[in-house]
């Protein structure tokens, strides 16, 4: 470093206040953002330095390993814990309230809890499930206006059992019970589809491989006024092959107006051009012996088995050449190494964020005006469905094995109920039709035969359609949707490349890691995609779910691997994970505040993280010191490239 030969010759020492700003910049940039953090306490001059916005920002993307075409998050931390030990067994779901006071959890000890979402989180309601002939609790959702919470659970059984059952709770007045409802197989789960009105389903084997599954919409409270005003109508009826069911139910309002995009010849399959599926591997089966998490529902497998059956569907091609081709023309899914631990988004979703940041600032300014009228008209005075728009009906299913791996799509249209009941035929009319089949029996009339539900074209007037189907050629173990249900976030474990399945009872290895898939709801197309994210292990016949969750800033979600991930939604980079003991089954955001992060797990334990802000206001800078920390995330940085630096005017603050 050279200094001016005026001050050689007078004698004076270099100083670094001589020292121009870009040089100090310069030698900036080579630190880590701790270490930056560290010089700008050293005097005024290093301060004002390192918090220099442009320096930050290509600081930013270089520990983050972030493209530089992925500008600041339109409109615009590290996390500490909370643990909660009140759940006896493994903690399998969590989920929020709407207005976020609350959070629910469900456990193998059979219990359903509702917290407090204030510090420290208390119990404030709680019930055992076993007393209704539960194995244990799994999921729960609360109603649009946190007034009701389902509940959905197992029922005792064999092994093989798929039984399982609803129940819904009123948080008004005490924790009582409104309904049950019977859910097979367990794994639908069950939703809400309004604010008093919520969807089960049910299984029907008709022949062998074949199913049929039932979706009913159900009211989440018992009528007294009369036996003939119905509580439950069935919805849809789908056409099931090769041992699969649908799974996994959710519901979600619709963003476009026009209609599913129909399968076109390029992309689909017919069952009539599909090629025989040959043999290529053998599954090795294992005892079950402890169970862990919550694995998929199915039927036993230990019986030999046809070759599959054709598919009732046009289904997304299979071919590898073709899924190959595609994937090296979308520059958002390559394999790059330095990317593979980011949700690598394409340009399609850049230009809806940023339409979507500069609407939601044109409602903020607008909102005054519009708050008013906003609870003008109560729920009782407006028919719960008549007053419902178009919804998608999500779920996950199968057509080449009995293991989720693929995404079914229905739109609803307007449903409602019967006004009455049909009562039927009456008693002496019903014996009257029974001694008429008697007397055609005796008389050599045979009974109508048994429809052929092999064949799905002769019995196809039977069922409803799926509007639409994405194949993610892997097994499904989680799905959730962003807050202004505009896209899906979908957790999968892949299956090896061009593998082929010769049993529907035998599925293909899946990988030992998790990608993050993300579905535009809008037009039925992937436009993120996050490869080898986090861990699982589990073999398939052991595989068990593994739910994640989606704010406006963040995406976090459980693994194998003993944490909780937690990845920037805009950036795609992952900041943290979070410790546990045990396998993370299920992570949670506060929804009216995203500081707040709930997750559960094997451990027996919850776990609440809260940003290290919230978490000083709640407790105090002392108390904070003692509390767990997650994994700050600190990936290796990229070479930097030997160019100048180029100042654009995008600004960027991160501390």
């Amino acid at each position: 470093m050279t200094y001016s030969d005026s001050e050689e010759t007078e004698g004076k020492p270099p100083s670094w206040d001589n020292v121009t700003d870009t040089i100090i910049l310069h030698i900036f940039q080579y630190l880590s953002s701790r270490h930056l953090l560290t010089a700008g306490e050293t005097c005024k001059l290093w301060n004002r330095l390192a918090y220099d916005e442009f320096l930050w920002r290509d600081l930013f993307y270089r520990d983050f390993s972030i493209k530089c075409n992925v500008g600041i998050m339109p409109g615009k931390k590290s996390w500490y814990s909370e643990v909660l030990t009140q759940h006896t067994h493994q903690v399998l779901h969590v989920s929020f309230s709407h207005n976020g006071k609350y959070f629910a959890t469900c456990s193998k000890d059979g219990y359903i809890l509702v917290w407090t979402a204030s510090y420290p989180a208390k119990v404030k309601h709680s019930h055992d499930m076993k007393s209704f002939s539960w194995k244990y609790t799994q999921y729960s959702q609360f109603n649009e206006t946190d007034t009701l919470l389902l509940v959905s659970g197992v029922h005792f059984g064999t092994p093989q059992s798929t039984s399982g059952e609803i129940a819904v709770f009123s948080l008004q007045d005490g924790f009582n019970l409104q309904c049950r409802v019977v859910n097979k197989p367990y794994d639908i789960f069950g939703t809400w589809y309004s604010e008093e009105h919520l969807l089960s389903g049910d299984l029907q084997w008709l022949a062998q491989l074949v199913s049929s599954s039932g979706l009913w919409l159900n009211k989440a409270y018992q009528d007294i006024t009369s036996e003939h005003t119905p509580i439950t109508v069935q919805l849809y009826r789908f056409y099931n092959v090769n041992a699969s069911t649908i799974r996994s139910v959710m519901v979600a309002n619709c963003v476009a107006p026009e209609p599913c995009p129909p399968s076109t010849t390029d992309d689909t399959l017919s069952p009539q051009s599909r090629p025989p599926l040959p043999s290529h591997h053998s599954h090795q089966g294992g005892g079950s012996g402890w169970e862990r998490g919550n694995p998929v529902s199915y039927r036993d497998l230990n019986r030999p088995l046809p070759l599959p059956l054709p598919l009732p569907y046009p289904q997304p091609s299979t071919s590898s050449e073709e899924r190959h081709t595609r994937s090296e023309t979308q520059d958002w899914q390559r394999r790059d190494s330095d990317m593979e631990t980011l949700i690598q988004y394409n340009a399609e979703y850049r230009r809806v964020e940023k339409e979507t940041a500069a609407l939601n600032e044109e409602t903020t300014s607008s909102e005054g005006s519009c708050e008013e009228n906003t609870e003008m008209t109560s729920i009782d005075e407006l028919d719960d469905l008549a007053k419902q728009p178009e919804k998608f009906l999500i779920f996950t299913t199968g057509c080449r094995t009995y293991t989720p791996h693929q995404i079914g799509f229905k739109r609803i249209k307007k449903v409602s109920f019967p006004a009455r009941l049909d009562p039927g035929l009456s008693l002496v009319e019903r014996i009257a039709v029974r001694e008429q089949a008697r007397a055609r029996y005796m008389s050599g009339h045979r009974a109508q035969p048994e429809p052929d539900w092999l064949n799905y074209a002769a019995v196809a007037d039977r069922f409803d359609s799926v509007d639409h189907i994405i194949d993610l050629h892997g097994h499904i173990i989680g799905m959730c949707l962003s807050p202004d249900h505009r896209y899906l976030y979908v957790n999968c474990r892949p299956w090896p490349e061009d593998c082929i399945i010769s049993n529907p009872f035998d599925p293909p290895p899946i990988a030992q890691e998790i990608d993050i898939h993300v579905i535009d709801l809008a037009t039925l197309q992937e436009v993120g995609i996050m490869l080898r994210s986090h861990k699982a292990y589990t073999p398939n016949n052991e595989c068990f779910l593994i739910f994640l969750d989606v704010c406006d800033e963040y995406v976090a979600s459980g693994a194998e691997d003993r944490h909780g991930y937690l990845w920037d939604r805009h950036y795609g980079s992952c900041l943290a994970k979070y410790p546990h003991n045990d396998v993370v089954n299920c992570t949670a955001f506060n929804p009216t505040d995203p500081q707040t992060l709930v997750t559960t797990s094997d451990d027996y334990s919850i776990k609440v993280w809260r940003s290290r802000a919230l978490t000083k206001q709640l407790v105090g800078g002392d108390a904070m010191k003692r509390m767990g920390r997650g994994v700050r995330i600190e990936t290796k940085p990229r070479r930097r490239q030997n160019r100048s630096r180029v100042r654009s005017n995008v600004g960027m603050t991160t501390r």
